[in-house]
């Protein structure tokens, strides 16, 4: 099979800004990308750069960007890329940002273990040093991590984001998801540490805009958004939610939908911002002119209220304030 490559290449020694090399080149039909890498680096090209170790999916070292999109180099399929694209490969860091790429697909990644660092990654309890059995978890216990201790740090889904892209603060997909395993793990001691961590405004769950981009390229099927999502139910559930506009939200959310059957997007934006609301004015108005709120008298009610309101009183596991 016969294909085309475009690699950004980029030594920030050398080089004042990135460009793209194009090689092509003869593959097998069962090659993935990181062969298509290996190939260019050990017949046509020995200084390109890339990481890699394992070659099997689970260090992680191989995660770039194919076409636009994250993935392990490792586990993509060549032959897929072509029926989806086209015979050219587009090939790029996971960051195209100058300041990150130190050579060619190698990025510094201090940003993305720094942000894991904050939700302290690893196991706190009372440990026996001289235990005289060890620490049985059932299989049912096991469930409810949900398979988030399958993250491989590959930072697919971290450079993906959308919030972090957006806000530098954000702890990112990645660490949030590393954070509820540790919270479902029954061994663990520190869970509501770890929930206030993630319950503040600017850096935690709150601040996910809810793009789900980091469920289209994990390549281990991870789903990090449903853990931010357990994250919220559990930041309620032990008390920890503070009052403020994000968790007002997330109540007027329930509210509405306990009320109405539907969403009254109007009084979610009064419920949660209280009198700043008012900054909201110009935005208010034009949704009201195009019939996306309504009055409270305008408000329609849904077929089956009565059924959604039981579904609410069975599901809901906390109550709310206000």
């Amino acid at each position: 099979m016969k294909i085309r490559v475009k690699v950004l290449r980029f030594n920030k020694e050398v080089d004042s800004k990135p460009y793209y090399k194009t090689y092509e080149l003869e593959v097998d039909e069962s090659a993935v990308v990181l062969d298509v890498l290996d190939k260019i680096k050990w017949k046509f090209d020995g200084s390109l750069t890339y990481r890699r170790s394992c070659r099997h999916g689970i260090c992680g070292s191989c995660g770039i960007k194919v076409n636009k999109k994250n993935v392990l180099a490792c586990k993509t399929r060549v032959k897929d890329m072509v029926e989806k694209f086209g015979p050219t490969l587009l090939i790029e860091p996971l960051s195209l940002k100058v300041p990150q790429i130190i050579k060619d697909l190698v990025i510094d990644k201090r940003d993305f273990w720094e942000d894991e660092k904050r939700i302290k990654p690893y196991l706190i309890a009372a440990i026996d040093e001289h235990p005289k059995m060890e620490h049985l978890v059932t299989p049912k216990e096991v469930e409810k991590l949900e398979e988030a201790e399958n993250c491989i740090a590959c930072g697919c889904c971290y450079y993906e984001c959308e919030s972090k892209s957006e806000n530098r603060d954000f702890i990112g997909p990645m660490a949030l998801a590393k954070a509820y395993k540790f919270v479902a793990d029954v061994r663990d001691r520190a869970k509501k540490e770890r929930l206030e961590i993630v319950d503040e405004l600017g850096s935690g769950v709150w601040d996910c805009v809810k793009c789900q981009a980091c469920i289209e390229v994990c390549p281990k099927d991870v789903d990090p958004f449903t853990k931010i999502t357990h994250l919220h139910n559990e930041i309620f559930e032990e008390g920890v939610a503070k009052k403020n506009v994000a968790t007002k939200h997330a109540e007027g959310f329930v509210h509405s939908i306990k009320k109405h059957g539907i969403l009254d997007e109007g009084m979610l934006v009064l419920y949660s911002e209280g009198v700043n609301v008012v900054r909201h004015m110009p935005e208010a108005i034009a949704m009201f002119k195009k019939g996306k709120i309504k009055l409270p008298w305008q408000m329609p009610k849904s077929e089956g209220l009565e059924e959604i309101q039981k579904l609410i009183e069975i599901s809901q596991t906390h109550e709310l304030k206000g």
